[in-house]
């Protein structure tokens, strides 16, 4: 009995330590540094700062490839971190978008050279 009782007491600690293991979720793009720092595996205030930062100069995050860019971050570290990353509101705000400038459209393609006119046979001299 008492073994059975055990098992019981050791399946139920297993099932509660999964559940409270379960990784806590980040809105990456709407997180302060203190929440990016307590949430996120390999990430220390340094990074949760350059991370905010990175997010208030470019716009909001939408992807873990572009997240990968924030200098110190690394795709390593967010693939160990994508069961705890959202990518929610990710569309640009007014203000931010604005004060991008906009994007220059590609030159135009030097139009075509003119073909060569045709070349008039040489006259020759009459007598």
């Amino acid at each position: 009995m008492k073994s059975i009782a055990r098992k019981v007491v050791l399946l139920l600690s297993l099932l509660f330590a999964t559940t409270a293991m379960a990784a806590e979720k980040v809105n990456i793009n709407t997180a302060d540094a203190a929440t990016i720092d307590r949430v996120m595996v390999n990430i220390g205030p340094g990074k949760a700062e350059a991370i905010v930062a990175y997010r208030k100069a470019n716009g909001p995050f939408r992807s873990a490839e572009q997240l990968a860019l924030v200098k110190g971050v690394g795709l390593k570290t967010v693939e160990k971190n994508l069961d705890r990353i959202v990518f929610t509101g990710a569309a640009a705000p007014a203000k931010a978008a604005a004060a991008r400038p906009a994007a220059a459209k590609p030159a135009a393609k030097p139009a075509a050279k003119p073909a060569a006119k045709p070349v008039a046979p040489a006259r020759t001299a009459s007598r």
